[in-house]
């Protein structure tokens, strides 16, 4: 399941924020009457409609300079010019007295000397001032970051009011890109590719139509489904569970889950009918069960059998001699920038590590550093996503849902493996 989460770091380096407004997005919690659960019954996870907004008066050529921006005086001003700091564009601009030119912080422009530097709380002053306009960065002109920000805002806006996932080539004509470059500017901002954000969008709405409707043909059809078959063909995909189940809070969905010990001290191993949904370990076995039912409160739990014990066993297994690979279906549940960073962290080899930068940067989304770190915290499946092998960039270990002593026991491991 893909719902849509984006971290605003990913923006605010460019002097904007794009929110993709959600009843989720990071950590908010949704009201009472509609946080009771999400897939099988869990609320660590709700589901979200998402619409598109733009913050951006930071972006305003025109604007005047707000004083606590971080570029109230000349010696961070000339810093945020000499670094080409985008996210000081619209906070402040700069005259060159020798050429008669004003500029962004950002003009790609070779740096004028310092003594012949003016600055300018906005382009209307350095105009009143007898400066024109830089024909390169176009300081008078709205930036390409904004361009871009509500090129995407519309591009979301077309997605969410269409039945069906619109062509990319029609969401690029829309934004006026290439339909290359529409897709990486998407990425780039949001963190998901336009179908996954569909996917996210569509996945909300039908989350939110179940709850509302007494009936689920009126639910699916309010979530923009021209057919029931069509609607029945992807709810397992949406919702985890069939529909009706869904909209009486997951109460019919079972989990079959056992205990036991492993290496690293007391192992959880839970299941659904998609596969192993939750690998926990801890050191007192009573707290992993009640992490369980915390997290599907509404689902029904119960003891493995022979099957399962089978499959627990192999987790075992795996857990303790993690280079053995585990070759069991997995119920990945997340949000869309979630599964991205969880497949990179599946691409880590065994006895190799990566660092948060490089896992945001293998995603495509090279800003967003602190979302990384947060899906990694949030991964429910331990060591078969291997979120023990992401370190600091200076190769430091850093916190594990887990204990940072079982993640070093676990490097360590899979180093003399390898």
């Amino acid at each position: 399941m893909a719902y849509l989460r984006q971290d605003a770091t990913n923006a605010t380096a460019c002097g904007y924020q794009v929110l993709f407004c959600a009843d989720e997005f990071e950590s908010k919690a949704r009201s009472a009457g509609r946080g009771m659960m999400n897939e099988y019954g869990c609320t660590t996870e709700p589901g979200a409609i998402m619409s598109a907004q733009l913050l951006m008066p930071a972006m305003n050529p025109q604007a005047t300079v707000d004083q606590s921006s971080g570029y109230a005086s000349e010696e961070e001003r000339w810093d945020a010019i000499l670094r080409r700091d985008k996210a000081a564009d619209g906070a402040f601009c700069y005259g060159v007295r020798t050429t008669g030119v004003y500029c962004r912080p950002s003009c790609p422009s070779r740096h004028a000397r310092r003594e012949n530097v003016g600055f300018y709380d906005s382009g209307a002053q350095a105009e009143q001032a007898g400066f024109r306009a830089c024909k390169r960065c176009k300081p008078d002109q709205e930036s390409l970051a904004l361009q871009h920000a509500k090129a995407v805002a519309q591009a979301c806006r077309l997605i969410e009011s269409s039945e069906t996932l619109p062509a990319l080539a029609e969401l690029a004509s829309v934004a006026g890109l290439s339909r290359y470059y529409f897709h990486h500017v998407f990425k780039s901002i949001t963190g998901v590719t336009p179908r996954e954000y569909a996917v996210a969008h569509r996945a909300g709405r039908v989350r939110d139509e179940l709850q509302r409707s007494d009936s689920v043909t009126d639910a699916l059809y309010g979530a923009g489904f021209g057919s029931s078959g069509r609607f029945y063909e992807k709810s397992s995909q949406l919702l985890g569970m069939k529909p009706r189940d869904y909209q009486r809070g997951g109460q019919r969905a079972l989990i079959r889950f056992g205990v036991g010990q492993c290496a690293l001290g007391a192992i959880l191993v839970a299941a659904t009918e998609q596969g192993v949904c939750s690998i926990l370990l801890g050191n007192d076995p009573d707290e992993l069960v009640r992490d369980l039912q915390d997290r599907f409160p509404n689902a029904e739990l119960t003891g493995g059998d022979a099957a399962f014990e089978a499959w627990m066993a192999q987790v075992i297994g795996f857990v303790d001699d993690p280079t053995l690979g585990l070759a069991l279906p997995l119920d990945i549940r997340g949000t869309a920038f979630q599964q991205r960073v969880w497949q990179a962290l599946r691409d880590i080899p065994p006895g190799s590590t990566a660092s948060y930068t490089d896992i945001a940067q293998r995603i495509g989304s090279p800003k967003a550093v602190r979302a990384v770190a947060q899906a990694c915290a949030a991964n429910a499946l331990a060591v078969a996503i291997p979120c023990h092998r992401v370190v600091r960039n200076d190769g430091a270990l850093s916190g594990y849902r887990w204990g940072v002593e079982r993640k070093r026991a676990l490097l360590e491991l899979e180093s003399e493996k390898n």
